[in-house]
């Protein structure tokens, strides 16, 4: 009974995983069928649904690792054959690559580089760690479904909102895409390595854990870019007047956030073979993002608190109620993008922490491994918290949203 009870479990995973991502594709057929028209947003949100189904043939592999002991013991070990030998020699060497951070240190006679593993994936190492393990995994997944549906969401109602300034609206289309993609592929990849400690598949566990970091990594870094980029925007509305929209146009902030993309994706794929360059560029990204944002948000308070002192003083008698209303819906959108600002701030500067003392450690305890573990689900947190904000912070997404919803619920195409 005890081989059949695990038998059905594994099979009502692989049914929940289905499920899970099959499920908004037969919603968006049955939308399909029922819509007389089609627009490029129901276009784009069937493409999505797309991926989710073809990610599905992705998880399943892990899946049967996972649930499945005869399957994982088959995987793990290593064939007689010679060509399998070496490709299993190959891809755990291409994992334990990818799941080290080095340090690097210049000396006269060349560089020498001193690597490291932030988290364990060998079996001296996970004592007292299994229990914590699968708790960091039921977390990863809860988190990653809510951080995909609630940035799904924002998405759409942004697609449905007409009166933000287009490249404003992009900036925050970008930053709802890494959240998403935070749900969609990190934190199922985090869940894949917890479970896979738990379970000791230790090839499994370096691959994912090295998969997790350069996600992490290069989603991170655009997030943070992208929150410098609404920053300056923001100080630019303030300071161009009616020359903003002139200058900051839709096609430049497209420029801006593809060099974004292109710059983090490839400093993420330099972690593998060249780890300094990964870890000189996100420090110069961290160090520059965070003196300009500091920068620009002190340069609006000193303004606005200057406008408003003119205001009190009668000196802008004319217009003076619409240039207050203009101020009034900028001091608006200025919060709400600080709000953002320091959300992100609150959920990454524990990671940092931890970051850099590691740097100073040779030797990991156990309690070192689960203060990493919590600080990392913590950045996650930010990828669910976001869409929240929005929604609390900017009344126009609030009513998309709340309209998305309504419809989605009510099903008014009947």
């Amino acid at each position: 009974m005890a081989r059949y009870g695990k038998a059905v479990s594994t099979a009502l995973w692989l049914q929940l995983a289905l499920a899970v991502y099959y499920v908004p594709k037969f919603t968006m057929l049955i939308v399909i069928n029922h819509s007389k028209t089609y627009s490029s947003r129901v276009v784009v949100i069937d493409v999505i649904a797309s991926i989710l189904v073809y990610f599905n043939s992705t998880l399943n592999p892990f899946l049967y690792c996972w649930r499945i002991r005869e399957v994982k013991q088959a995987t793990s070990s290593k064939a007689d054959n010679p060509t399998n030998t070496l490709l299993s020699m190959d891809l755990d060497l291409f994992s334990r690559r990818c799941t080290m951070i080095a340090t690097t240190n210049s000396t006269e006679g060349g560089t020498q580089t001193e690597a490291y593993e932030v988290l364990p994936c060998s079996p001296s190492s996970v004592v007292g760690l299994q229990q914590k393990s699968i708790y960091f995994s039921a977390v990863n997944i809860f988190l990653s479904i809510t951080a995909f549906l609630g940035n799904f969401l924002i998405l759409v109602a942004l697609n449905k909102e007409f009166s933000l300034h287009p490249p404003s609206k992009l900036l925050y289309r970008c930053l709802a895409t890494t959240d998403l993609l935070v749900g969609l592929v990190t934190q199922p990849l985090a869940a894949t390595y917890w479970m896979s400690v738990v379970h000791e598949h230790w090839s499994l566990c370096r691959y994912t854990r090295g998969a997790v970091y350069i996600s992490s990594y290069a989603l991170c870094l655009v997030s943070l870019l992208t929150l410098t980029a609404i920053s300056v925007d923001r100080l630019l509305a303030l300071l161009l007047g009616i020359r903003y929209r002139q200058i900051v146009t839709l096609k430049r902030t497209c420029i801006t956030t593809a060099t974004f993309w292109i710059l983090s994706v490839a400093a993420a794929s330099f972690s593998v073979s060249h780890t300094r360059i990964s870890i000189w560029y996100g420090t110069v990204v961290i160090l520059s993002c965070s003196v300009i944002s500091i920068a620009s948000y002190t340069k609006i308070f000193r303004t606005l608190k200057h406008h408003q002192a003119q205001v009190q003083d009668h000196v802008l008698q004319q217009s003076c109620q619409t240039t207050a209303l203009n101020m009034a819906r900028y001091r608006k959108a200025v919060s709400s993008a600080l709000w953002v600002q320091l959300a992100l701030a609150v959920c990454y500067v524990p990671k940092v922490i931890v970051l850099l003392v590691l740097t100073h450690r040779k030797t990991y305890s156990s309690h070192v491994v689960v203060i990493d573990a919590i600080t990392t689900i913590l950045t996650y947190f930010n990828s669910t918290l976001n869409p929240f904000l929005y929604c609390w912070k900017v009344r126009e997404v609030r009513q998309a949203v709340k309209q998305t919803i309504r419809q989605a619920l009510c099903f008014p195409w009947t």
